[in-house]
Protein backbone atom coordinates (compact mmCIF):
# COMPACT_ATOMS: atom_id res chain seq x y z
CA UNK A 1 0.00 0.00 0.00
CA UNK A 2 1.36 3.05 -0.78
CA UNK A 3 0.84 5.84 1.86
CA UNK A 4 1.65 8.70 3.64
CA UNK A 5 6.02 13.27 8.42
CA UNK A 6 5.27 14.04 11.81
CA UNK A 7 6.21 14.16 15.45
CA UNK A 8 9.89 14.17 16.72
CA UNK A 9 11.91 11.86 18.63
CA UNK A 10 10.00 9.50 21.52
CA UNK A 11 13.17 9.25 23.74
CA UNK A 12 16.74 9.55 24.87
CA UNK A 13 19.14 7.91 22.15
CA UNK A 14 22.40 7.25 24.38
CA UNK A 15 24.47 9.96 24.23
CA UNK A 16 21.30 11.83 25.31
CA UNK A 17 21.33 9.27 28.18
CA UNK A 18 25.11 10.14 28.95
CA UNK A 19 24.68 14.07 29.22
CA UNK A 20 21.56 13.14 31.31
CA UNK A 21 23.76 11.26 33.50
CA UNK A 22 26.35 14.17 33.29
CA UNK A 23 23.71 17.00 33.75
CA UNK A 24 22.05 15.31 37.33
CA UNK A 25 25.87 15.24 38.67
CA UNK A 26 25.59 19.20 37.96
CA UNK A 27 22.73 20.59 39.12
CA UNK A 28 21.60 17.46 41.36
CA UNK A 29 19.80 14.93 41.56
CA UNK A 30 16.58 16.05 42.07
CA UNK A 31 16.33 18.42 38.95
CA UNK A 32 18.09 16.12 36.88
CA UNK A 33 15.05 13.84 37.32
CA UNK A 34 12.04 15.94 36.80
CA UNK A 35 12.11 15.80 33.30
CA UNK A 36 13.22 12.22 32.86
CA UNK A 37 10.51 11.23 35.27
CA UNK A 38 8.16 13.45 33.32
CA UNK A 39 9.39 11.28 30.26
CA UNK A 40 9.25 7.78 31.63
CA UNK A 41 5.43 8.48 32.89
CA UNK A 42 4.69 9.74 29.55
CA UNK A 43 5.95 6.54 27.55
CA UNK A 44 3.90 4.63 30.32
CA UNK A 45 0.46 6.13 28.96
CA UNK A 46 1.38 5.96 25.23
CA UNK A 47 1.84 4.15 22.68
CA UNK A 48 4.17 5.38 19.81
CA UNK A 49 2.99 4.10 16.38
CA UNK A 50 5.25 4.58 12.85
CA UNK A 51 3.06 3.88 10.20
CA UNK A 52 1.30 5.14 6.55
CA UNK A 53 -0.83 7.81 6.90
CA UNK A 54 -4.58 6.85 7.16
CA UNK A 55 -4.11 3.20 7.35
CA UNK A 56 -5.48 1.33 9.98
CA UNK A 57 -3.91 2.10 12.86
CA UNK A 58 -5.07 6.12 13.13
CA UNK A 59 -8.59 5.84 12.79
CA UNK A 60 -10.28 8.14 15.59
CA UNK A 61 -12.82 5.90 16.54
CA UNK A 62 -10.46 2.57 16.98
CA UNK A 63 -7.81 4.97 19.05
CA UNK A 64 -11.22 6.08 21.60
CA UNK A 65 -12.06 2.85 21.90
CA UNK A 66 -8.47 1.25 22.50
CA UNK A 67 -7.81 4.25 25.36
CA UNK A 68 -11.27 3.05 26.50
CA UNK A 69 -10.24 -0.37 27.08
CA UNK A 70 -6.51 0.14 28.06
CA UNK A 71 -5.91 3.87 29.58
CA UNK A 72 -2.96 4.32 26.74
CA UNK A 73 -3.21 7.08 24.11
CA UNK A 74 -2.06 6.48 20.67
CA UNK A 75 0.44 8.77 18.97
CA UNK A 76 1.25 8.51 15.58
CA UNK A 77 4.64 9.50 13.28
CA UNK A 78 4.31 8.71 9.42
CA UNK A 79 6.37 7.64 6.47
CA UNK A 80 5.89 7.45 2.87
CA UNK A 81 8.33 5.21 2.14
CA UNK A 82 9.21 1.81 3.59
CA UNK A 83 12.95 3.24 2.58
CA UNK A 84 11.89 6.56 5.00
CA UNK A 85 10.53 4.10 7.86
CA UNK A 86 13.74 2.16 7.88
CA UNK A 87 16.20 5.32 8.06
CA UNK A 88 13.83 7.10 11.23
CA UNK A 89 13.74 3.77 13.01
CA UNK A 90 17.98 3.70 12.50
CA UNK A 91 17.87 8.00 13.25
CA UNK A 92 15.59 7.76 16.18
CA UNK A 93 16.82 4.71 18.45
CA UNK A 94 14.39 3.84 21.33
CA UNK A 95 11.18 6.20 19.65
CA UNK A 96 9.13 4.27 18.48
CA UNK A 97 6.72 1.07 19.96
CA UNK A 98 5.02 0.14 17.51
CA UNK A 99 5.88 -0.34 13.38
CA UNK A 100 3.79 -1.55 10.44
CA UNK A 101 6.47 -3.29 8.42
CA UNK A 102 5.92 -5.07 5.09
CA UNK A 103 6.60 -8.94 4.38
CA UNK A 104 9.76 -7.49 1.83
CA UNK A 105 11.10 -5.12 4.69
CA UNK A 106 10.80 -6.57 8.18
CA UNK A 107 13.99 -8.77 7.63
CA UNK A 108 16.13 -5.87 6.82
CA UNK A 109 15.03 -4.15 9.94
CA UNK A 110 15.59 -7.51 11.80
CA UNK A 111 19.07 -7.72 10.46
CA UNK A 112 19.94 -3.64 11.58
CA UNK A 113 18.95 -4.70 14.90
CA UNK A 114 15.95 -1.86 14.77
CA UNK A 115 13.14 -4.51 16.05
CA UNK A 116 12.86 -6.68 18.72
CA UNK A 117 11.51 -10.50 19.11
CA UNK A 118 7.99 -10.07 20.16
CA UNK A 119 6.30 -12.01 23.16
CA UNK A 120 3.94 -13.95 21.68
CA UNK A 121 1.98 -15.10 24.78
CA UNK A 122 1.13 -11.38 25.10
CA UNK A 123 -0.30 -11.33 21.85
CA UNK A 124 -3.44 -13.62 22.54
CA UNK A 125 -4.63 -13.24 19.09
CA UNK A 126 -1.76 -14.57 17.98
CA UNK A 127 -2.82 -18.48 17.65
CA UNK A 128 -5.61 -17.39 15.84
CA UNK A 129 -3.54 -16.27 12.72
CA UNK A 130 -3.20 -17.91 9.80
CA UNK A 131 -0.40 -20.08 10.15
CA UNK A 132 0.96 -19.00 6.44
CA UNK A 133 1.71 -15.66 7.30
CA UNK A 134 2.46 -16.29 10.67
CA UNK A 135 5.22 -18.43 10.71
CA UNK A 136 6.42 -16.93 7.13
CA UNK A 137 10.46 -17.16 7.47
CA UNK A 138 9.97 -13.15 6.45
CA UNK A 139 8.60 -12.20 9.55
CA UNK A 140 10.76 -15.47 12.03
CA UNK A 141 14.34 -15.63 12.40
CA UNK A 142 15.52 -18.12 14.52
CA UNK A 143 12.53 -19.18 16.07
CA UNK A 144 12.16 -15.63 16.98
CA UNK A 145 8.77 -13.57 15.95
CA UNK A 146 10.28 -9.84 14.34
CA UNK A 147 6.39 -9.33 13.09
CA UNK A 148 2.66 -10.00 13.55
CA UNK A 149 1.09 -10.76 10.64
CA UNK A 150 -1.48 -8.32 10.20
CA UNK A 151 -2.87 -7.66 6.98
CA UNK A 152 -2.50 -8.90 3.53
CA UNK A 153 -3.67 -7.85 -0.14
CA UNK A 154 -2.84 -8.52 -3.55
CA UNK A 155 -1.52 -5.98 -6.53
CA UNK A 156 -3.52 -7.02 -9.67
CA UNK A 157 -5.51 -5.63 -12.83
CA UNK A 158 -8.64 -3.17 -12.17
CA UNK A 159 -10.69 -3.35 -15.36
CA UNK A 160 -13.99 -0.66 -16.31
CA UNK A 161 -16.80 -3.45 -15.98
CA UNK A 162 -18.49 -0.44 -18.23
CA UNK A 163 -15.94 -2.04 -20.91
CA UNK A 164 -14.96 -5.06 -20.50
CA UNK A 165 -18.40 -7.64 -19.74
CA UNK A 166 -16.02 -10.96 -18.92
CA UNK A 167 -13.15 -9.89 -17.03
CA UNK A 168 -9.94 -9.96 -18.62
CA UNK A 169 -7.78 -13.48 -17.83
CA UNK A 170 -4.29 -12.97 -19.16
CA UNK A 171 -2.22 -10.43 -17.95
CA UNK A 172 -1.53 -10.09 -21.29
CA UNK A 173 -4.40 -7.99 -22.08
CA UNK A 174 -2.52 -4.89 -20.58
CA UNK A 175 0.08 -5.74 -23.73
CA UNK A 176 -2.94 -6.23 -26.07
CA UNK A 177 -3.01 -3.94 -29.25
CA UNK A 178 -6.55 -3.15 -29.14
CA UNK A 179 -6.11 -1.34 -25.67
CA UNK A 180 -3.76 1.27 -27.12
CA UNK A 181 -3.78 4.36 -24.73
CA UNK A 182 -5.98 3.10 -22.28
CA UNK A 183 -3.42 0.87 -19.51
CA UNK A 184 -2.27 2.79 -16.80
CA UNK A 185 0.26 1.27 -14.24
CA UNK A 186 1.44 2.71 -11.46
CA UNK A 187 4.72 4.54 -11.18
CA UNK A 188 6.88 2.28 -9.14
CA UNK A 189 10.25 0.73 -10.44
CA UNK A 190 9.35 -2.56 -7.84
CA UNK A 191 5.78 -2.42 -9.27
CA UNK A 192 6.99 -2.69 -12.74
CA UNK A 193 9.32 -4.86 -12.97
CA UNK A 194 7.60 -7.15 -10.35
CA UNK A 195 4.36 -7.61 -13.09
CA UNK A 196 7.00 -7.63 -16.43
CA UNK A 197 9.46 -10.32 -14.72
CA UNK A 198 5.33 -12.27 -14.10
CA UNK A 199 4.39 -12.03 -17.85
CA UNK A 200 7.76 -13.31 -18.57
CA UNK A 201 7.53 -15.99 -16.86
CA UNK A 202 10.11 -14.74 -13.52
CA UNK A 203 10.43 -15.01 -10.46
CA UNK A 204 8.97 -11.32 -9.64
CA UNK A 205 11.36 -11.00 -6.82
CA UNK A 206 14.39 -12.07 -8.28
CA UNK A 207 14.03 -12.17 -12.36
CA UNK A 208 17.07 -13.84 -13.92
CA UNK A 209 17.14 -11.80 -17.10
CA UNK A 210 16.54 -8.21 -16.58
CA UNK A 211 17.04 -7.76 -20.61
CA UNK A 212 13.75 -9.41 -21.09
CA UNK A 213 11.71 -7.67 -18.30
CA UNK A 214 12.97 -4.34 -19.94
CA UNK A 215 12.10 -5.43 -23.29
CA UNK A 216 8.73 -6.34 -21.82
CA UNK A 217 8.13 -2.87 -20.16
CA UNK A 218 9.40 -1.04 -23.48
CA UNK A 219 6.85 -2.98 -25.08
CA UNK A 220 3.79 -1.78 -23.73
CA UNK A 221 4.85 1.97 -24.14
CA UNK A 222 2.32 2.48 -27.38
CA UNK A 223 -0.62 1.03 -24.51
CA UNK A 224 0.19 3.72 -21.69
CA UNK A 225 -2.19 6.30 -21.27
CA UNK A 226 -0.94 7.76 -17.97
CA UNK A 227 1.30 5.98 -14.90
CA UNK A 228 -0.32 6.92 -11.32
CA UNK A 229 0.94 7.55 -7.98
CA UNK A 230 -2.07 7.54 -5.39
CA UNK A 231 -5.40 5.53 -4.78
CA UNK A 232 -6.86 9.38 -4.98
CA UNK A 233 -5.24 10.20 -8.19
CA UNK A 234 -6.47 6.33 -9.73
CA UNK A 235 -9.66 6.96 -8.77
CA UNK A 236 -9.99 10.53 -10.07
CA UNK A 237 -8.66 9.53 -13.48
CA UNK A 238 -10.67 6.33 -13.53
CA UNK A 239 -13.47 8.42 -13.62
CA UNK A 240 -12.68 10.84 -16.02
CA UNK A 241 -12.27 7.79 -18.02
CA UNK A 242 -8.82 7.92 -18.61
CA UNK A 243 -7.99 3.84 -18.62
CA UNK A 244 -10.03 0.75 -18.58
CA UNK A 245 -7.39 -1.46 -17.21
CA UNK A 246 -5.02 -0.95 -14.69
CA UNK A 247 -2.26 -2.55 -12.43
CA UNK A 248 -4.17 -1.52 -8.91
CA UNK A 249 -4.27 -2.70 -5.48
CA UNK A 250 -7.17 -5.18 -3.80
CA UNK A 251 -7.88 -3.26 -1.07
CA UNK A 252 -8.27 0.29 -3.10
CA UNK A 253 -10.29 -1.58 -5.78
CA UNK A 254 -12.94 -2.53 -3.73
CA UNK A 255 -12.88 1.23 -1.81
CA UNK A 256 -13.44 2.60 -5.62
CA UNK A 257 -16.43 0.00 -6.02
CA UNK A 258 -18.22 -0.01 -2.34
CA UNK A 259 -17.20 4.09 -1.34
CA UNK A 260 -16.87 5.46 -4.59
CA UNK A 261 -19.37 3.63 -6.57
CA UNK A 262 -16.96 3.38 -9.05
CA UNK A 263 -17.27 0.54 -12.19
CA UNK A 264 -14.62 -1.32 -11.07
CA UNK A 265 -13.97 -5.08 -11.46
CA UNK A 266 -11.16 -6.89 -10.48
CA UNK A 267 -8.67 -10.29 -11.17
CA UNK A 268 -5.92 -12.06 -10.59
CA UNK A 269 -4.18 -12.89 -14.41
CA UNK A 270 -4.03 -16.86 -15.09
CA UNK A 271 -0.13 -15.83 -15.25
CA UNK A 272 -0.15 -14.98 -11.61
CA UNK A 273 -0.05 -11.56 -9.58
CA UNK A 274 2.03 -9.97 -6.45
CA UNK A 275 1.05 -10.88 -3.41
CA UNK A 276 2.20 -9.10 -0.56
CA UNK A 277 1.18 -9.03 3.54
CA UNK A 278 2.36 -6.47 6.62
CA UNK A 279 3.23 -7.15 9.94
CA UNK A 280 3.49 -5.31 13.48
CA UNK A 281 7.08 -4.84 14.94
CA UNK A 282 8.39 -3.86 18.06
CA UNK A 283 11.02 -1.11 17.76
CA UNK A 284 14.28 -1.72 19.55
CA UNK A 285 14.04 0.17 23.34
CA UNK A 286 10.81 0.61 23.00
CA UNK A 287 9.86 2.98 25.59
CA UNK A 288 6.47 1.10 26.13
CA UNK A 289 6.61 -2.29 24.99
CA UNK A 290 4.48 -3.61 26.75
CA UNK A 291 1.82 -1.02 25.58
CA UNK A 292 2.66 -2.41 22.47
CA UNK A 293 2.03 -5.67 22.61
CA UNK A 294 -1.39 -4.79 24.05
CA UNK A 295 -1.71 -2.18 20.61
CA UNK A 296 -1.03 -5.30 18.42
CA UNK A 297 -3.20 -7.51 20.09
CA UNK A 298 -6.26 -5.01 19.45
CA UNK A 299 -5.30 -4.38 15.53
CA UNK A 300 -5.44 -8.36 14.75
CA UNK A 301 -8.65 -8.73 16.98
CA UNK A 302 -11.90 -9.49 14.94
CA UNK A 303 -13.63 -6.47 16.67
CA UNK A 304 -11.73 -3.79 15.06
CA UNK A 305 -10.94 -5.30 11.94
CA UNK A 306 -14.84 -5.91 10.76
CA UNK A 307 -15.43 -2.16 11.83
CA UNK A 308 -12.28 -0.81 10.04
CA UNK A 309 -13.19 -3.48 6.89
CA UNK A 310 -16.97 -1.94 6.63
CA UNK A 311 -16.32 1.71 7.80
CA UNK A 312 -13.39 2.47 5.89
CA UNK A 313 -12.42 -0.75 3.55
CA UNK A 314 -9.20 -2.79 4.55
CA UNK A 315 -7.02 -5.39 3.53
CA UNK A 316 -7.45 -9.06 4.38
CA UNK A 317 -6.58 -9.45 7.72
CA UNK A 318 -4.43 -12.25 8.23
CA UNK A 319 -6.53 -13.63 11.13
CA UNK A 320 -9.08 -16.15 9.53
CA UNK A 321 -11.88 -15.33 12.32
CA UNK A 322 -12.21 -11.70 11.40
CA UNK A 323 -12.44 -12.42 7.69
CA UNK A 324 -15.40 -15.07 8.77
CA UNK A 325 -16.61 -11.77 11.17
CA UNK A 326 -17.27 -10.15 8.22
CA UNK A 327 -20.93 -9.94 6.96
CA UNK A 328 -21.71 -11.70 4.00
CA UNK A 329 -22.59 -8.97 2.04
CA UNK A 330 -18.90 -7.57 1.80
CA UNK A 331 -17.29 -8.30 -1.18
CA UNK A 332 -13.89 -8.58 0.01
CA UNK A 333 -15.06 -12.10 2.31
CA UNK A 334 -16.10 -14.06 -1.14
CA UNK A 335 -12.65 -12.24 -3.15
CA UNK A 336 -10.26 -13.02 -0.57
CA UNK A 337 -11.08 -16.77 0.33
CA UNK A 338 -10.82 -17.72 -3.42
CA UNK A 339 -8.14 -19.76 -2.48
CA UNK A 340 -6.83 -21.05 -6.54
CA UNK A 341 -6.35 -17.10 -7.24
CA UNK A 342 -4.08 -16.90 -3.78
CA UNK A 343 -2.22 -20.21 -5.32
CA UNK A 344 -1.37 -17.95 -8.45
CA UNK A 345 0.14 -15.12 -6.55
CA UNK A 346 3.97 -14.81 -6.11
CA UNK A 347 4.63 -12.71 -2.10
CA UNK A 348 7.02 -9.69 -1.82
CA UNK A 349 10.34 -10.85 -0.38
CA UNK A 350 13.03 -9.00 0.42
CA UNK A 351 15.60 -7.25 -2.20
CA UNK A 352 18.60 -6.69 -2.42
CA UNK A 353 20.61 -2.91 -2.03
CA UNK A 354 21.55 -4.40 -5.95
CA UNK A 355 18.25 -5.41 -7.10
CA UNK A 356 16.50 -2.11 -5.78
CA UNK A 357 19.19 0.06 -8.12
CA UNK A 358 19.14 -2.30 -10.74
CA UNK A 359 15.35 -2.40 -10.45
CA UNK A 360 15.23 1.32 -10.37
CA UNK A 361 17.67 2.35 -12.74
CA UNK A 362 15.92 0.20 -15.35
CA UNK A 363 12.77 1.62 -14.60
CA UNK A 364 14.05 5.37 -14.60
CA UNK A 365 15.22 4.26 -18.33
CA UNK A 366 11.50 2.88 -19.43
CA UNK A 367 10.19 5.69 -17.78
CA UNK A 368 12.40 8.07 -20.75
CA UNK A 369 11.73 5.91 -23.39
CA UNK A 370 7.57 6.11 -22.72
CA UNK A 371 7.66 10.22 -22.66
CA UNK A 372 9.40 10.25 -25.97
Amino acid sequence: MTGKTRGGKGSFGNVSRRRFVAGASALGVGAGLTPFLSRRAQASTEVKVLNWQGYGTDEAWALEAFKKATGLDIVHEYYNSESEMITKLQTNPGAYDVIVTNSAWNGRATELGVIQPIDTAQVSNFADLNPSFRDSPLLNVDGKTYGVSWVWGITAVAYSTEVYKDAPTSIEALWDAKNAKRISIRDDAIEAVSFAAIATGQDMNHPSDLAKVKEKLLALKPNIAMLWSSEDDWNKQFQAKAFDLSVYWSGSALRSKTNFKLPVGYVVPEEGAVGWFDGLAIGTDAPNAEGAHKFINYMIEPTYYVEWATKVGAPASANPKAMAALPDSDPSKAFYSDEAAIKRLQFMAPLSDKERQDFSDLWAEVKTEYAK
